[in-house]
């Protein structure tokens, strides 16, 4: 039964983590139906270490975009320029959460980490796409490529992952994607850039975590960990790829309705008791 919930919960994080509709606010959901068992330091750190699953996917569908090293001829190594000036941007826009992050964490996770908080963010941010991407129709965006953003998009772009950070249900895509599109960011380049700022993120997040809980796992939580992250990485290829292709005909707006209708699910939820965080 284990295995099957873990099944699940992979399921639900290699959808809802690269679509901006908040992973949390669905896990928040799920874990009302579903409980796993185990302490509960084991559980916090499965619902973050089995994103994992879903960054080998982005790591594998992009491979080619972010390996900056190369062997030309098989035998004689050299590095992409391109390539590490891509990172540097990932890393550049990384720094505002990650300082805030490891700084105050177990605060906003002990002031925001409730139903109310996560609903609202689910709700304005759902609006946010809307009103952004009807500002947007018509224009033609500034920054085509990924290879295009500035230093000073980048920045913007890392403040508005912060703003994740803080507010769980804000949804970290959801809110570098809305960052990306108010600057003038294509949706195809801000939905990459997001993809790529996932990995050193959860990395950091995932080793965090770990770390705290002190690598005590038993053998039991190994294997729920390992299905989870498995699971994750599957249905987080075929969700990147349905975004990519999705965006090339349509907006964000249907997102935009999606959040604010989980947000009022959410809402009630809390009010009538249903949902507790």
């Amino acid at each position: 039964m284990e295995i099957i919930k873990a099944v699940l919960f992979g399921i639900v994080e290699g959808i809802t983590e690269w679509l901006p509709v908040s992973s949390t606010g669905h896990m928040i959901l799920l874990d009302e139906f579903i409980q796993l068992k185990g302490n509960e330091e084991f559980i916090n750190v499965f619902l973050v270490v089995i994103q994992l699953g879903a960054i080998f996917a982005v790591v594998l569908q992009f491979w080619n975009q972010l390996f900056p090293f190369q062997w030309k001829d098989k035998r004689k190594p050299f590095v992409e320029m391109d390539k590490m000036i891509l990172w540097g941007k990932i890393l550049l826009a990384c720094i505002p959460a990650a300082i805030i992050g490891i700084l105050f964490d177990s605060v906003f996770e002990e002031l925001f980490y409730h139903a109310v908080p996560v609903a609202v963010a689910l709700i304005v941010f759902g609006i946010a796409f809307i009103i952004i991407e009807r500002w947007n129709k018509g224009r033609k965006p500034k920054i085509r490529t990924v290879d295009d953003l500035t230093v000073s998009a980048v920045l913007i772009i890392g403040v508005f992952q912060l703003l994740a950070a803080v507010f769980p249900g804000t949804s970290r895509s959801g809110a570098t994607i809305v960052g990306a599109l108010l600057i003038g960011v294509s949706r195809k380049a801000a939905s990459e850039f997001t993809f790529f700022l996932a990995v050193p993120v959860m990395l950091g997040a995932s080793l965090l975590k770990v770390l705290k809980y002190g690598f005590a796992f038993s053998g039991s939580e190994l294997l729920v960990l390992g299905v989870g992250m498995v699971t994750a990485f599957f249905v987080s290829i075929v969700v990147i790829r349905f975004l990519m292709d999705y965006i090339k005909k349509h907006d964000f707006q249907a997102f935009g309705w999606y959040r604010i209708a989980l947000g009022i699910v959410v809402l009630i939820g809390s009010m009538v008791g249903l949902v507790q965080v």
